[in-house]
């Protein structure tokens, strides 16, 4: 045994009751006397068989005149000494959780399920496109700030866009051009009537050039899309339905498609991306592109004079009737209308409808399945690693 492992040795707490039992000039059997039990309860002790019971750590505090919690210090010192050794892998296994949802992602199949920590390490750095742990985005502690919207990301937010990135790649598109873009508002605004039509919006947009992925959300991330650009010709629009309302995935597929109009973040690096998380049509305090992009879908849903007009001529008595006749006339769904006559309310006159007329509010997310290039619900996406 080498020098520094003697002196890191601990010594069970039978030996330092020998050493007080011989200042003392007792014998083992004294102490058994004294403690008021037999010879045989001392000696597995004394030979280090057995550790050190709480009952037994009171008894020796009155024998010896020393605190019981000193006795309990020396066993719990003597069982870590010999302990097993832990697995290093825990260490490194904990440092992956702290930073990113690894059990989820491995229960949404982005990874494999294993106990080998270097196999999962380099899942991870294959995720993420990096050759380092240290460079994995979230992960650099002294990462410079660039100013860009996607710097404030969470870490669950981060692990969504790379996933949405990953799927991405592998999709096949037409080529991508503005005057398409153009088009394809026009083809997509005559979908607003009916929710079954939702099902063309994959095609249309693969049309266009642009590549449509449905990731479902991780826990707490709250995100509700992401627009971005694998290269200067290829935009990405990512969503995650998460709120499963008409309503909802209409504002937010056009919020997106404004930042892809305007080239947002498109010289750029993902780290420029448009996430998009808890988006508010009525809220002020945000970047001029989101404020821009808000403005756009809230257009595009539906003629914003048309529902100013109507509140003031209706509210606070606004029958069902009446919003029904509107949704005809503006050629929306009901469901669309109701949506953005509750968020005008909430706004312009601080009351929250958001209970009013919610049935019309229908959801949309099955009619996507089988379009669409969906990942989640219990259904992942095969990716090549």
């Amino acid at each position: 045994m080498s020098i520094a492992a003697l002196l890191n040795e601990v010594p069970h707490p039978g030996e330092f009751i020998r050493d007080e039992l011989e200042a003392r000039g007792w014998a083992q059997r004294d102490l058994a006397y004294i403690l008021g039990v037999k010879e045989q309860a001392i000696n597995p002790i004394m030979s280090g068989k057995r550790g050190i019971s709480p009952d037994m750590a009171q008894s020796l505090s009155k024998a010896f005149g020393i605190s019981a919690e000193y006795f309990m210090n020396l066993q719990k010192a003597y069982e870590l000494s010999t302990a097993r050794t832990a697995d290093p892998a825990i260490e490194r296994r904990a440092k992956l959780q702290s930073k990113y949802p690894i059990r989820e992602m491995i229960k949404r199949a982005w990874f494999e399920d294993t106990q080998d920590i270097s196999l999962l390490e380099a899942q991870v750095m294959r995720f993420f496109g990096t050759n380092s742990l240290d460079h994995v985005p979230g992960l650099a502690h002294n990462a410079k700030k660039s100013g860009s919207y996607a710097d404030e990301l969470t870490h669950l937010q981060w692990a969504w866009l790379f996933r949405v990135k990953q799927i991405s790649e592998e999709m096949i598109v037409a080529n991508f051009s503005e005057k398409k873009l153009d088009l394809l508002l026009a083809d997509l605004e005559r979908l607003l009537v009916d929710p079954e039509e939702i099902r063309n919006v994959p095609r249309i947009l693969a049309e266009a050039g642009v590549r449509f992925v449905v990731v479902e959300t991780l826990p707490k991330a709250n995100i509700d899309g992401v627009c971005f650009w694998l290269d200067v010709k290829s935009p990405v629009i990512g969503m995650t339905c998460r709120h499963d309302r008409i309503d909802n995935f209409w504002f937010v597929l056009r919020h997106e498609l404004e930042h892809l109009r305007q080239k947002d973040g498109q010289k750029e690096e993902l780290t420029s991306a448009r996430v998009d998380v808890d988006l508010d049509p009525g809220a002020q305090d945000l970047p001029k592109e989101e404020l821009r992009a808000n403005l756009c879908a809230s257009q595009f849903c539906a003629d914003q004079d048309a529902l100013d007009s109507f509140l003031v001529r209706k509210y606070p008595y606004m029958a069902e009737r009446d919003t029904l006749g509107l949704a005809r006339r503006l050629q929306r769904h009901p469901g669309i209308i109701v949506g953005q006559l509750q968020y005008k309310m909430a706004v312009q006159y601080n009351v929250n409808k958001y209970n009013w007329l919610t049935k019309h509010k229908v959801k949309i997310r099955h009619f996507l399945r089988g379009a669409a290039t969906m990942d989640g619900w219990g259904d992942p996406v095969p990716v090549s690693l």
